[in-house]
C-alpha cells in the first residue's frame, strides 16, 4: 500500500494515457494513480481499464458522464482519496506538460515540512518549453495579477502540479469550492493560505504537449480573470478555522 496517489483527469487522452500511467508506475516510489474520466469518446477509460489487471491495487478509474470540468474532477478525485486514507495527493496533467519524475520533488517538499507543495514555472525565471510566446506572457503576467489582487507571493498561481498533503484537504471545505476551470487552481492555492497552510514552490521545467489537444479557451481564461476579484471579495466576510 502507498501513501501517495497521483490524481490526472482526462478527457480525450488516449495518445498519451497508456504512456503517463507506465511512466509513473516506474519511479523508484510506489505512487498510485487514480484517472478521472469525463466520458471520453476517444475511449481514454476503456484503456485505463484495460490496464487495470496489470497494475492490481495500483491504478483506479473513476468515470464520470460528460464533460464536468477540471474542478469537478479534482473535488470528486481529493474526496476519494481521503476516504482511501492517502496521506500525500497529487494532481498532474495526463500530456506530460508535467514531467512524471518531479513527484518524487513535490512530495520531499512536503515530507520536509510544506503543507502544500506547488511545481512552479516561474519561481526560478521562466521555465516552459514549446509554448508560442502570447500564452507565456498570458500565463505568467496571470500569476502576477493573482499576486496583485490576493496579496500571495506565490509565482504560480495557476500550476496545476502539486502536492497536498491530506491535512489541507481535509481542512477545506471542497463543497464550497467554486470554480471548475483554471481558476479552480487559484482558489484552492488561495484558500490553502489563507487557512495558515505552508506553501512551497519547487521548480520545474514544463513543456506543452506534443500529442492530444488543450483543454485552454477563451471561457476558461474570463473565469479566472473575473474570479480572481470575486474570490478576494468573498474571503473578506469568510472565517478559516483549522
Amino acid at each position: 500500500m502507498s501513501d501517495s496517489i497521483v490524481i490526472i483527469p482526462t478527457y480525450n487522452e488516449k495518445e498519451n494515457i497508456e504512456k503517463i500511467i507506465r511512466k509513473v508506475f516506474s519511479l523508484s516510489f510506489p505512487y498510485h494513480i487514480l484517472i478521472i474520466d469525463d466520458g471520453s469518446p476517444d475511449d481514454t477509460g476503456a484503456i485505463v481499464k484495460s490496464l487495470q489487471s496489470e497494475f492490481d491495487g495500483q491504478l483506479y478509474l473513476e468515470e464520470r458522464t460528460g464533460k464536468l470540468g477540471l474542478g469537478t474532477a479534482y473535488i470528486h478525485g481529493f474526496k476519494w482519496c481521503l476516504e482511501k486514507n492517502y496521506a500525500y495527493i497529487f494532481e498532474m496533467d495526463a500530456d506530460f506538460s508535467h514531467n512524471p519524475k518531479d513527484l518524487i520533488k513535490l512530495r520531499q517538499a512536503c515530507v520536509d515540512g510544506a503543507d502544500l507543495a506547488i511545481g512552479s514555472r516561474y519561481i526560478k525565471g521562466v521555465n516552459v518549453v514549446n509554448w508560442p510566446m502570447k500564452r507565456v506572457l498570458i500565463s505568467y503576467f496571470a500569476s502576477g495579477y493573482v499576486r496583485l489582487i490576493t496579496g500571495t507571493e506565490i509565482r504560480d498561481a495557476t500550476a496545476g502540479f502539486i502536492c497536498y498533503k491530506r491535512e489541507v484537504l481535509k481542512t477545506i471545505p471542497l463543497n464550497k469550492i467554486k470554480f471548475v476551470g483554471y481558476a479552480f487552481q487559484i482558489e484552492m492555492k488561495f484558500t490553502a493560505v489563507k487557512y495558515g497552510f505552508k506553501v512551497v514552490e519547487v521548480p520545474i521545467i514544463f513543456t506543452d504537449r506534443t500529442e492530444g489537444t488543450s483543454k485552454m479557451s477563451t471561457k476558461i481564461f474570463r473565469e479566472a480573470f473575473f474570479g480572481v476579484i470575486q474570490m478576494k471579495i468573498s474571503s473578506w466576510f469568510r472565517q478559516y478555522n483549522k
